[in-house]
């Protein structure tokens, strides 16, 4: 795992599982905590962590209910946790999906301690609810949350950082891998992305992988307006399934991903 301060008082940690990147923001007054990890051990790891930057009060952000994201939360308790008002109900359809999915992933590869804190981990529900958009007041600078509509999931939530141009956009952009489309909106996602850019990012923070610029963003929205096309060309019955996966600008098995979101 490694630091980097991509701006005064923005902060980003990368962890070697999954190479998740998550984030902590400082402010005079208090901090924000973007996403808490895979499981409650990591969660508590990176809890310390923070701890051992600031004493300051605490908010988290969640980017998505995507194990990986937040089934570390409990580890930040009581502090308040917010996400999109969609994630609750995402959460409750699909979190024992996911443990069972992924623990038994881990168990294959032999990597038991992760499988058994994945399988003991409890997800928290948010109990910050934000449709639209929120600010937060961190005493000298400020934080906003926007929901920009449908992309990785239904209910992506991006954190800006004005006063630095930072944006950490969940898993809205990848930079450690391809986009995942598991649960994804293909034909949407481009727009998310055109609204993310609209902030005038000079640093963008995946969700996985290292810090980028608008440029790299940019390019990753003109591959998945690409793949949109392809989509939906074959939901129209007007290009063939193979001739779609040959053609997209991502791996055969992220294209069929995007291409069975399509119907």
């Amino acid at each position: 795992m490694s630091w980097q301060e991509i701006a005064a008082g923005v902060l980003v940690r990368r962890h070697d599982e999954l190479d998740l990147t998550t984030g902590l923001v400082l402010g005079t007054g208090s901090a924000v905590v973007i996403d808490t990890g895979g499981d409650e051990v990591r969660g508590a790891g990176w809890a310390a962590e923070v701890r051992g930057i600031t004493a300051l009060p605490v908010q988290v952000v969640l980017t998505h209910a995507h194990f990986d994201h937040c089934f570390g939360t409990a580890a930040f308790r009581p502090a308040p946790v917010w996400a999109h008002a969609g994630f609750p109900a995402h959460l409750a359809r699909t979190a024992e999906p996911q443990r069972a999915r992924w623990s038994r992933h881990y168990r294959e590869r032999g990597e038991t301690a992760l499988a058994a804190a994945l399988e003991s981990a409890r997800p928290v529900e948010p109990d910050r609810l934000v449709r639209d958009g929120a600010e937060l007041d961190l005493g000298d600078r400020r934080v906003r949350l926007h929901h920009l509509g449908p992309g990785h999931t239904d209910h992506d939530l991006v954190v800006e950082v004005p006063d630095a141009a930072v944006t950490f956009a969940g898993d809205l952009v990848e930079q450690g891998g391809p986009p995942d489309f598991e649960d994804a909106d293909p034909l949407r996602w481009p727009t998310a992305v055109d609204r993310l850019l609209a902030l005038a990012p000079e640093v963008v923070v995946p969700g996985h992988g290292t810090p980028v610029d608008a440029a790299f963003a940019r390019a990753q929205r003109e591959d998945l307006a690409a793949l949109a096309a392809l989509c939906s060309a074959v939901a129209a019955g007007s290009l063939p399934r193979a001739a779609a996966v040959a053609r997209s600008p991502f791996p055969a098995s992220t294209t069929t991903a995007a291409l069975d979101r399509v119907r």
